[in-house]
C-alpha cells in the first residue's frame, strides 16, 4: 500500500490539531502587534515552542512498545529493537536537544534578556508559549491513535524529526539580527511564514507518520511482517 503525499489532501486540512496549532500561531502575531514587540521577544516564544516539540517528541520515543532499529547504530554497533535501547535512546536525544536549546537560549538571553522585560511583557511570553504546549500536547494526544498504526517507526529517524520541524525558528533567528531595525511588516511577514512553514511541517511529519510501512503487509486487520505471512508451497518442492 503507498500513500503519497499532497498539500490538496483534505483529510489533512481537516485535521483538528493542525487548526489548533494554526490558531497558536496567528495568536503569537496578534500578541506581537498588541504589545509592539521586537524580534527578541518574538524569539523567546519559538524557543519555548521548539523546547516543547522536543519534549513531546521525547515521550514519543520512550512510549513506543513496536518499533524498528534498522540502519541505527548505538557505538558503531547494530542495535536491536529492546525496551532498554528505546530508553537510552529517549535519554540521549533528550541531553543532545537540550544541549542544542541551552545554547540558544544563552545566545536569546545575550540579545534580550528576560530581566530587561516589563512583567507583563513576560506574562504574554508565558502565556503564549503555554498555548504551544496546549497545541503540541493536544497534537500528541489526538494523534496517538493513528500514528504508526499500519508501520513500526524507525527509531533512529524519529530521534532526529524535531531537528527537521524547528528549522523554520532557526533561519529566522539567523535572520532575526538583520531585520530586527527592520519595520514590524517585515517582521510580521517573517512571522507569518513561520506559521506557514509550522503547519507544513505538521503535515508533512504526521502523513509520515501515518504512511503504511512497505515492509509490512495487512492481514486481518494485524500489521505483520511480508516473510510472516504463509505463501503457497512451491510446485515439486523436495523436503529434506
Amino acid at each position: 500500500m503507498k500513500s503519497s503525499f499532497s498539500f490538496q489532501d483534505k483529510n489533512l486540512w481537516r485535521d483538528s490539531s493542525l487548526t489548533v496549532l494554526i490558531v497558536s500561531n496567528v495568536l503569537s502575531i496578534i500578541m506581537a502587534i498588541i504589545q509592539n514587540w521586537d524580534i527578541g521577544e518574538i524569539l523567546w516564544v519559538y524557543w519555548g515552542q521548539s523546547v516543547i516539540i522536543g519534549v513531546v517528541n521525547f515521550f514519543r520515543i520512550w512510549g513506543l512498545k513496536e518499533f524498528s532499529t534498522k540502519n541505527f547504530k548505538m557505538n558503531g554497533r547494530n542495535v536491536s529493537a529492546t525496551p532498554a535501547i528505546k530508553k537510552q535512546t529517549a535519554i540521549f536525544f533528550a541531553i543532545h536537544y537540550g544541549f542544542f536549546h541551552a545554547i540558544y537560549a544563552v545566545f536569546l538571553y545575550t540579545e534580550t534578556p528576560l530581566s530587561g522585560m516589563e512583567s507583563f511583557e513576560i506574562f504574554g511570553l508565558l502565556a503564549l508559549i503555554f498555548g504551544f504546549i496546549g497545541s503540541h500536547g493536544y497534537s500528541y494526544r489526538h494523534n496517538l491513535s493513528t500514528d504508526f498504526k499500519h508501520k513500526k517507526p524507525n527509531i533512529g529517524t524519529l530521534m532526529f524529526y524535531p531537528y527537521c520541524r524547528i528549522i523554520p525558528m532557526h533561519i529566522i533567528i539567523i535572520v532575526g539580527p538583520i531585520i530586527t531595525s527592520q519595520s514590524t511588516l517585515l517582521i510580521l511577514f517573517f512571522m507569518a511564514m513561520k506559521t506557514v512553514a509550522d503547519a507544513a511541517m505538521h503535515m508533512i511529519e504526521h502523513h509520515m507518520f501515518r504512511k503504511p510501512d512497505e515492509d509490512y503487509a495487512l492481514k486481518d486487520g494485524k500489521k505483520e511482517p511480508d516473510d510472516l505471512i504463509d505463501l503457497p508451497p512451491k510446485k515439486n518442492a523436495r523436503w529434506k
